[in-house]
């Protein structure tokens, strides 16, 4: 069978489903929320001044930035579940939460003395931070990569680590609320570590489970 042939073959499969890939992946999104959230206020939950840090850039910017991820991340996944679905706009758009990042950390460069720089990168809870948003973020990554295997992926390797992304995403969202460290230096550091794990745990999920 020629290459295009079993794209379209895995494509009609995938859209035999009994319920339809886009609706599934919002269905499975909504279940991976409430998984990370029973995880995430079953273990640390928010920062005791959670309201009054709200009302902080720094702290907000945090969720700007995971949250942008998070969607792009999405919409990403979606496209590499259904063969032959274009990819290019969203693989584009994952570049956007690494740019604001590199935009928040030019402008910290600016604002701290150099002096504080290191005390803001390393922060007080970074073990903290590298053990629960991967523990916050594998029972998302499960959802996500059972998601792959309901849709067809053709790049299984690709649509993992995606995967891994999102889990990441939506982890580090929910371990925000918790983070006392609200520097951009950070969040640039360490959460960017720790979904990184989890993406390269979704590769390898996709590597030995998603593939077909």
């Amino acid at each position: 069978m020629k290459t295009d042939d079993l794209i379209k073959a895995l494509d009609a499969d995938a859209h035999s489903k009994a319920m339809p890939l886009r609706s599934a992946w919002w269905l499975a999104a909504g279940a991976a929320a409430l998984v990370a959230a029973a995880v995430f206020m079953m273990t640390i939950g928010p920062r005791p001044d959670f309201m009054v840090a709200a009302h902080t850039v720094r702290f907000l910017s945090k969720f700007v930035f995971t949250i942008v991820l998070a969607i792009s991340a999405f919409a990403l996944i979606r496209a590499l579940s259904t063969p032959g679905a274009a990819t290019g706009r969203a693989m584009a758009a994952m570049i956007a939460a690494p740019l604001l990042v590199a935009v928040a950390v030019v402008l910290e460069l600016f604002m701290v003395p150099q002096a504080l720089w290191s005390t803001r990168m390393i922060g007080s809870n970074m073990m903290i931070c590298m053990g629960f948003i991967p523990l916050i973020g594998i029972g998302p990554l499960a959802i996500f990569l059972w998601m792959l295997r309901y849709g067809a992926p053709t790049r299984p390797v690709l649509a993992g680590a995606v995967a891994g992304l999102l889990a990441g995403a939506l982890a580090a969202t929910f371990y925000a609320a918790h983070c006392f460290d609200d520097s951009p230096l950070f969040v640039a550091t360490w959460y960017t570590i720790a979904i990184a794990a989890l993406a390269l745990l979704g590769a390898l999920g996709g590597r030995f489970f998603v593939r077909w």
